[in-house]
């Protein structure tokens, strides 16, 4: 109490948006009168309650209560034309608010709005309202299946609702342990010392043990590794989930987590026994299902996601280590993207409450992009479904962390899958599975702990005033405001993201299309949402189980907070949340009618519409004419299967970039069939090329690396029959001399042996997102550095060279393996017998170029670098002024660039000292006299042994011996 300065205000005017009530209608403008009360978890609205005479009037005149958990922006308004002081409130539920004070300060606007700040912004999780909210009275639980109890389970809180989820019971429903004994829990994990983010108990295929379990979550991202999620009905399919692997840029690979997928994909094969070889059996067997298996690793990022990932030591699959099954991208883009997306929805819906006109802005609904996202979901979910149903086969889903677009996805499929996930009681054990026990973060999500950044001041200047004195003590406060803001951290906001909205809305959706096949409604959804920011139960305030289970020095929080399934099973609730057209004979699995589904829904994936009801508005307003059309394209799912170039891997990046050097324009898509065996055969004339480059028009730059949706996409999963793509000759890699410890070509260098020239070779590296390019950039700055080695050691022989006799000297006296200088002029100008003139010089040509490989036999320095060809046998004398680098010592020849020195093995250096560069006369260049003494050949050899140390790469930065 002590943050509240005012807690009554009295004769507050309230403006607010009432949502229509029909679904071609818009919203209509409310003005009230009332008294507003602020306690240390709401601010309440409460108008004279005997205004209302219907039963619209009374919902419109209702009390208004406004968790400050949920209020994403408070502002403070200027003080407006009838002298009253306005705070703008805006919801994460998508609620406006103006309300208007009579007075500034002294229990006006001001103090509410300081008073709204300071219980708003909390330090911890116990200062929210679910650690003082009692529910009474106690809830009337719907009737349940029986369930048989678990002695070995921890026992419940005294809230029912936290024992909602039993994993045991929960998979003995699923058929573990009972259909088949290929799945055994886990105890690996009871104290959350393996994995903090996952639950204790875990269900792992029979033939792993704990201890290659161990061993396995070292190779995923936090210890996630692949566990069971759900085992389907009809032919022991599985739904698994995990983290990223830790792949790298070295490609690491652990044997451990390669046999655990392994056991994963062949679980099936004999689910009768626990300890079956690998290998199905020969002769057909009706209990083995999956015989053409489709098995896949769902990656749920885009691959410029992926590949950004490997940089920073994590990554994806490698298929040539996972041999069992394929991988499919599905594109669904990361958190900080569907935070920007809702954020345009959202700027959308306040233009139109703030104009006169009130319409809505479809340009900006499109702009954001949401449904397209929503149809991404939908889209991997229904591919998911069709491989576990139809396919008969396995699924491991994964994208960076495995708690965000994997939940999404697994919940949804599961959702289609199996009807009891479609029940009051089945939607809270998925929830409780997939959400909670796995570690969704659902307090950082949600951003539950608010931050001073949502609460901004908009003043006006105060023209009127003359007084210099009152300008300086509001610059001074708004310099101090300023300060505030910079210094409090905003971290926990760039880790919110509308990722359980999602789910939710996703739910709507296949709702929408079947209307009879679920058993709670609308109402029940809308409630969830409202919940998940509300802060008034604790089960959707933490992170993991841990946080939720683990006590803290004290009592854990499942005993100190009420679970909202306690509240969502009232009888009140029960009431509005009961689906009236909800019809369970339709998920009849016996049923043979020509319409049967065995209660799997297939639904459309591209019939998406905005949730108009979650966000205040009409239907007609935000999905009329072709608004939902534009938007809901579907996944762009790129396979990749074992002998496949992955465009995430180091050979699909060499190969992409490689296309790009050679020549690629555009951003084409490879053939997934393209094999790492010899180089094809160039097309004949008659054969059919790839299509031509694509338009890249409307390709942002998140998408670049994904391709595009294309019915004849050789990665689609919706290609049409008789669709055929037709392989382009690929120019050998510039990079083929580079060898990698993991071989795979028929060469052995890890790379193959075909690159992607023109422009069915690859994506074009200009059309990476700034991650991917900002490793390919580090790449560059590496290529640039060593180059500047180069040009240094050069300029350091050049030094050296410089110095004449007492570098010669200096030579002569210095230790073994100092490489210091050698060489000397000689009585010449022009020529110089150096002890150095086996050295070779690095070259600014590329030595990793395709012109490198077929360039002529490099020669070395020359005597005093002449030119080889003929001139006038002149004698000059010495010129230390004189450039020694030119064609000639004499101070008008032109210095010669690094580009004129060449490169030449040891025993041919040494004919170029011999043959010289005047005339060609052996007698003159075989010895140079100085000061009256001669060096012969065998002081030169062992003045540059004793220079070099006997290491020849001492002097050596590039390699270049």
């Amino acid at each position: 109490m002590d943050a509240i300065r005012v807690a009554k205000v009295d004769n507050v005017v309230l403006e607010r948006p009432i949502p229509p009530s029909t679904k071609d209608g818009v919203p209509t403008r409310s003005r009230q009168t009332g008294t507003l009360h602020l306690t240390p978890h709401h601010l309440i609205f409460s108008p004279p309650h005997d205004t209302a005479s219907t039963s619209s009037e009374a919902a419109s005149t209702s009390e208004i209560w406004i968790p400050y958990p949920t209020i994403t922006l408070l502002t403070r308004l200027p003080q407006s034309i009838a002298g009253l002081y306005p705070l703008q409130i805006r919801t994460r539920t998508f609620g406006s608010y103006v309300l208007f004070f009579e007075r500034d300060r002294q229990g006006g606007a001001e103090d509410v709005w300081q008073s709204v700040k300071d219980c708003a912004v909390a330090t911890s999780v116990e200062q929210l309202y679910a650690f003082f909210y009692t529910l009474s009275p106690p809830p009337v639980s719907r009737p349940t299946a029986p369930v048989t109890p678990d002695p070995t389970s921890n026992p419940s809180p005294a809230a029912s609702g936290w024992s909602t989820f039993n994993p045991r019971a929960e998979f003995a429903r699923q058929g573990v342990g009972s259909r088949t004994k290929a799945w055994r829990f886990t105890d690996i994990n009871r104290d959350y010392a393996f994995c903090p983010t996952y639950p204790t108990k875990l269900v792992v295929p029979s033939r792993i043990s704990d201890s290659t379990l161990a061993y396995a979550g070292k190779y995923r991202s936090k210890a996630r590794i692949p566990a069971l999620t759900y085992l389907h009905w009809a032919n022991h399919a599985s739904i698994t989930r995990s983290s990223q692997p830790m792949v790298g840029l070295k490609n690491s690979r652990s044997a451990q987590d390669e046999r655990l997928v392994e056991c994963i994909f062949s679980s099936h094969q004999s689910p009768d026994t626990a300890y079956a070889t690998a290998s199905p059996s020969p002769s057909p067997s009706p209990s083995v299902y999956g015989a053409t298996s489709t098995n896949l690793i769902i990656d749920a990022r885009p691959t410029a996601n992926a590949m950004a990932n490997v940089a920073v030591g994590a990554g994806t699959e490698n298929m040539d280590n996972y041999k069992t099954g394929k991988k499919a991208y599905l594109g669904i883009d990361n958190i900080h993207v569907m935070r920007n997306s809702l954020k345009v929805i959202a700027e959308a819906i306040t233009e139109a409450e703030s104009s006169a006109s009130g319409t809505l802005d479809r340009g900006l609904l499109r702009k954001s992009n949401w449904l397209k996202h929503i149809s991404t979901l939908l889209d991997g979910a229904l591919v998911i479904v069709k491989n576990i149903h139809l396919n008969a086969s396995h699924v491991l889903i994964h994208c960076s962390d495995g708690w965000d677009r994997t939940s999404q996805l697994s919940a949804m499929a599961q959702i289609c899958l199996d009807p009891y996930y479609r029940t009051f009681d089945g939607f809270k054990v998925l929830v409780e599975k997939d959400w909670l026990a796995f570690g969704h973060k659902f307090l950082d999500r949600s951003g539950h702990l608010s931050s001073e950044k949502l609460f901004t001041v908009t003043d006006t200047p105060d023209d009127d005033t003359d007084d210099e004195g009152g300008g300086a003590q509001k610059a001074a406060q708004a310099l101090f405001a300023w300060g505030q803001k910079q210094f409090a951290s905003s971290h926990h906001l760039k880790e919110i993201s509308p990722v359980f909205h999602q789910f939710l809305e996703c739910v709507w959706q296949v709702q929408r299309q079947f209307p009879e096949r679920f058993e709670f409604n609308e109402e029940y959804l809308l409630d969830l949402y409202h919940h998940l920011y509300a802060c008034q139960f604790g089960t959707f305030l933490f992170n993991s189980e841990r946080d939720r289970r683990v006590p803290d020095g004290g009592k854990a929080y499942v005993e100190r907070t009420v679970s909202a399934w306690d509240w969502f099973d009232g009888v009140e609730q029960s009431t509005r949340h009961v689906n009236s057209s909800f019809d369970p004979t339709l998920d009849d699995r016996s049923s043979r009618s020509p319409d049967a589904d065995q209660g799997v829904l297939m639904f459309d994936p591209r019939d998406v519409k905005f949730w108009y009801r979650l966000f205040r508005r009409g239907d007609e307003e935000m999905n009329g004419g072709k608004m939902a059309a534009f938007q809901a394209s579907g996944a762009d799912l790129l396979t990749v299967g074992p002998g496949q170039v992955d465009p995430v891997s180091v050979d699909g990046a060499i190969e992409n970039v490689s296309a790009g050097v050679n020549g690629g324009e555009g951003l084409s898509i490879p053939s997934p069939a393209r094999s790492r065996g010899p180089s094809p055969k160039p097309p004949s004339a008659d054969a059919s090329p790839l299509p031509a480059n694509r338009s890249l028009e409307g390709v942002s730059g998140k998408d670049s690396f994904r391709p595009f949706t294309s019915t004849t996409s050789a990665f689609s999963m919706h290609s049409k029959a008789g669709d055929q793509v037709t392989s382009q000759s690929k120019s050998p890699l510039p990079f083929a001399r580079l060898s990698r410890g993991n071989s795979s070509g028929p060469s052995g260098n890890g790379i193959p042996a075909t690159g992607a020239a023109g422009s069915g070779g690859g994506w074009n590296w200009s059309q990476l997102s700034t991650s991917a390019s900002s490793a390919f950039g580090a790449l560059q700055g590496a290529a640039r550095e060593i180059k500047s080695i180069g040009q240094e050691a050069i300029g350091q022989i050049r030094a050296e060279a410089a110095d004449g006799e007492s570098w010669a000297r200096s030579a002569r006296d210095s230790a073994p393996g100092t490489g210091i200088g050698e060489g000397r002029p000689s009585a010449r100008g022009n020529e110089r017998t150096s002890a150095r003139s086996g050295l070779r010089t690095p070259s600014e040509a590329n030595p990793w170029s395709v012109d490198a490989s077929t360039a002529k036999a490099p020669a070395s320095i020359p005597s005093g670098f002449a030119d080889p060809g003929p001139r006038p046998q002149t004698q000059r004398e010495p010129s230390w002024t004189a450039n020694p680098w030119g064609e000639s010592a004499t101070p008008s020849s032109a210095t010669a660039s690094l580009a004129d020195l060449t490169l030449r093995s040891d025993n041919s250096s040494r004919v170029a000292t011999e043959q010289g560069a005047s005339g060609g006369d052996k007698g003159e260049q075989t010895a140079t006299k100085s000061d009256n003494r001669i060096v012969s050949t065998t002081e030169d050899k062992r003045v540059e042994e004793a220079a070099l140390g006997g290491d020849r790469k001492a002097w050596d930065p590039l390699g270049a011996l």
